[in-house]
């Protein structure tokens, strides 16, 4: 599986986010095997520097073989929390969009 990131401006990105990422994807998404060819990641901080909670956003975009796209997203007061929350979203919409084509 293909992994693209993609962030805005006032997202801190260094390889502890994208060694998350991968993780986080590998773990969710690993059973679906070559079914998902790509994953789009997106990353946001809707407020950038001022504080609040749950600011942090993920959006999960991915790509199947034959199929349409599936997304998933999530927004939570850290990174790591909106990641693991998408990932788990784009895991559940996989398994029912896969289960209704058996």
């Amino acid at each position: 599986m293909h992994i693209e990131i993609n962030t805005d401006n006032h997202v801190h990105f260094d390889e502890s986010v994208i060694r998350h990422v991968h993780q986080a994807l590998e773990s969710n998404l690993s059973r679906f095997g070559p079914q998902v060819r790509r994953v789009e990641v997106h990353l946001h901080d809707t407020n950038a520097d001022k504080a609040g909670g749950r600011d942090k956003h993920c959006l999960l975009e991915a790509k199947l073989e034959g199929r349409p796209p599936m997304t998933a997203s999530n927004d939570a007061a850290t990174l790591a929390v909106a990641i693991n929350g998408a990932a788990k979203k784009l895991q559940r919409v996989l398994d029912s969009h896969l289960a209704r084509l058996h």
